[in-house]
């Protein structure tokens, strides 16, 4: 039966526990992130995502507070709205000290805060006495750390591990180790400041007695450390917190900022920049969104491309750095295990002991045929949004291979469109952006065979050729950028005679290695109004539909309607909604003059982060539908925060106000803008062109919204098209 789970697909995320119901919180930062419960708490669980992580390993698996025996109780977490820093409140239960007298509930409080820096997790742990006497009290930390590979903690089974070494004990802490099979050692450090009373094998114990009205301090830092590299340089606690608050700030520098006169759609954009603040990472070529937190805290081609794109018109850096970095890691030869092939651009890269055994061909995987014309795409549009010509010129070599690589090798059959079908044994077996193993189907719900051409691929093809047109035209070579215009127009034919179903008024979603079409209504249909590629009044058909009860919750656009034979709303790709999928469809739906889709679109993505704790997007959350007074259902293994979820605010807004920069010519445009009628008020401050800044005002009237330049420094044009 095609509803049964294939358990031999290898990169499906077991759940024997959900990320929505434990409401974990999360830290990240470079290398190394965090997941712990709302206590601050680590749980050992092999297969669950509690721990410190570093470099694809978890070096923490265990960091269980207690006072005395018991655990304490909570009163209150919360998270700085920069993401910068968590701290915990609890205070006791009721006590029997000694044996002999109880100390009342709430005669303390303990106050846990938590950062990261530099591959090591600082925390400081503060008790005070509100009582009358002074009180002696007893705090156990326990701790572990199985050295677990992300994929093992994710549900995946080895045959074999490495080994662990002798736990090291000192005054002042504990050291962990582990030998893996890839002959690395990976080691954690645990320092406690001032020292404990009692180290033992697996935690140690605080003993003191402190003064009414007074409180004591401790300072825990937990470094995750691998031997070949140099050992860092361990800071204190508030060194370490003054260095993390002047990077954020700095790296926040360059970005615009948006205020608008609702305070609640200011918590979600706020909450999702400093997501994605948390998400990116330095890299040789610069800025890098991660994908996401737990499982995809590493460079993704398609997601860094992706919110790339989204952020663009708030921070062209981060387009820069990921356009640098896909350079750098472009495929040079034909490697099968990793379905490399030249030209290709990266699907994702890891780190730890899987990896670099080959158990998982995950540490340069190749598998995505989206990313090698999306990165076409950044390229163009980052050019067309910064004027940065020199760095253009640098790219060119390398969008001149992904084209190669579009003709070529992403069209192995002949059949004139970009196609995809794995070459490796351990590679995914979808290779869109949608890629479970079951997402890809005809419409009688049985699997597609390859190679498989989705639509929205050519779609990204189209005007990937467009784009690299204008590129060749800048860069003086006339010639190939006509060549690539008719290129582009005879893909565009082709594909309105392949792709159009009219039974369904919308797009296949894919055609199967013998070019018969998927006649399922999907997401992926509105994907091709982003591109450009469809007709203007089948685009709009589609968006029409899109709109429909079959696809709208009333959250957001499901990835496919509720008639085809896989839809279930609790699905990964069949029926959930997911935030980044409808911010690329309300682009296109804008750009095809209809305005309105994009604005319901806008609102019910809205509505959803009302919802959710911290005003933060899931990675997607489930298609049931909406409920009167309800919140939307969420899913239980979602990655949270995810980069394109975070980012997919700022491309919806930017949609509605049909904004676009062009900085070669320092031109700001607003064609047709729209608000909905929460937003009266939007206003974009340190909105960078070139060497030129802005501060814009945008206020909805009846028919219209009017645009204001509060502040203009250096030469920018605004234009407003009613």
């Amino acid at each position: 039966m095609h509803d049964v789970i294939r358990w031999n697909d290898q990169y499906y995320i077991r759940a024997s526990s959900s990320l929505a119901d434990g409401r974990t919180e999360v830290l990240k930062h470079g290398e190394t992130f965090a997941v712990f419960d709302r206590y601050g708490d680590m749980h050992q669980v092999l297969s669950g995502p509690h721990g410190l992580y570093h470099e694809g390993t978890r070096f923490l698996s265990q960091f269980e507070l207690l006072l005395g025996t018991q655990r304490l109780m909570m009163l209150s977490a919360s998270v700085k709205k920069d993401n910068a820093l968590i701290t915990v409140d609890l205070t006791n239960s009721d006590l029997m000290l000694d044996g002999q007298w109880r100390v009342p509930r709430g005669t303390l409080h303990l106050s846990r805060t938590r950062f990261l820096w530099q591959g090591t997790w600082h925390e400081r742990i503060r008790v005070h006495n509100y009582g009358t006497t002074k009180l002696p009290i007893s705090i156990t930390i326990g701790l572990d750390a199985d050295f677990a590979d992300l994929f093992e903690a994710r549900g995946r089974q080895r045959a074999r591990r490495g080994c662990r070494l002798k736990t090291i004990r000192s005054k002042s802490g504990l050291v962990f180790g582990y030998k893996g099979l890839d002959e690395t050692i990976r080691r954690t450090y645990v320092r406690c400041s001032p020292a404990p009373k009692q180290m033992m094998a697996d935690g140690f114990r605080i003993e003191s007695r402190i003064p009414p009205s007074a409180d004591m301090t401790w300072d825990i830092a937990v470094s995750c450390e691998i031997k070949q590299r140099r050992n860092r340089v361990v800071l204190s606690y508030g060194r370490a917190q003054r260095e993390a608050e002047s990077a954020l700030q700095e790296a926040s520098a360059a970005d615009a900022h948006v205020y608008t006169s609702n305070e609640q759609f200011n918590h979600w954009l706020n909450r999702s920049l400093a997501d994605l603040h948390m998400l990116i990472s330095d890299t040789p070529q610069g800025l890098y969104p991660y994908a996401g937190v737990p499982w995809f805290s590493v460079p993704f081609g398609r997601d860094g491309i992706i919110t790339a794109l989204q952020m663009l018109w708030m921070n062209p850096n981060i387009a820069r750095g990921v356009l640098g970095f896909l350079a750098a890691t472009q495929a040079t030869e034909a490697r099968p295990e990793q379905d490399a092939e030249v030209g290709k651009i990266l699907h994702e890269t890891r780190q730890g002991e899987m990896a670099a055994l080959g158990e998982i061909p995950f540490g340069r995987y190749y598998g995505s045929v989206d990313a090698t014309p999306l990165f076409i795409v950044l390229a163009g549009a980052y050019y067309e949004r910064s004027g940065d010509r020199e760095f253009l010129v640098t790219l060119w070599p390398h969008v001149l291979r992904a084209l190669d690589w579009i003709d070529q090798s992403g069209d192995p059959t002949g059949m004139g469109f970009t196609t995809y079908a794995r070459r490796s044994a351990k590679g995914l077996v979808h290779q869109g952006w949608k890629d479970s193993h079951d997402s890809i189907f005809h419409t009688d719900g049985t699997a597609v065979e390859g190679p498989v051409a989705l639509c929205e691929v050519q779609a990204y093809v189209y005007r990937a050729k467009r784009a690299a047109a204008d590129m060749a035209r800048v860069l003086g070579d006339h010639d190939q950028a006509d060549r690539l215009l008719k290129e582009a127009d005879s893909l565009q034919e082709r594909f309105e005679r392949a792709f159009w179903c009219e039974e369904l008024g919308s797009y296949a979603l894919a055609l199967d290695g013998r070019g018969r079409p998927c006649r399922v209504r999907s997401s992926n249909a509105g994907h091709c109004l982003y591109g450009g590629i469809a007709e203007q009044k089948r685009g709009l058909r589609t968006a029409h539909a899109l709109l429909g009860e079959e696809f709208f919750s009333g959250w957001g656009i499901r990835t496919i309607a509720t008639s085809e034979a896989r839809y279930n709303p609790m699905s990964y790709h069949n029926g959930s909604v997911w935030p980044h999928d409808n911010a690329i469809i309300a682009a296109g739906m804008a750009a095809y003059g209809y305005k309105q889709g994009a604005v319901k679109v806008l609102t019910g993505i809205f509505d959803a982060s009302l919802f959710i704790e911290l005003h933060r997007l899931p990675e997607l959350f489930c298609g049931f539908s909406r409920r009167p007074d309800e919140s939307p259902t969420l899913y239980p293994t979602a990655c949270s925060p995810q980069a394109w979820a975070a980012g997919a605010g700022f491309q919806l807004l930017q949609a509605c106000l049909g904004m676009q920069i062009d900085g070669t010519r320092r031109l700001v445009s607003f064609d047709r803008p729209v608000l909905p009628p929460f937003l009266e008020r939007v206003q974009i401050r340190n909105l960078s062109v070139g060497t030129a800044s802005l501060d814009l005002v945008l206020d909805r009237h009846e028919n219209e919204v009017a645009v204001r330049v509060a502040r203009r420094i250096g030469e920018v044009e605004v234009v407003l098209t009613l």
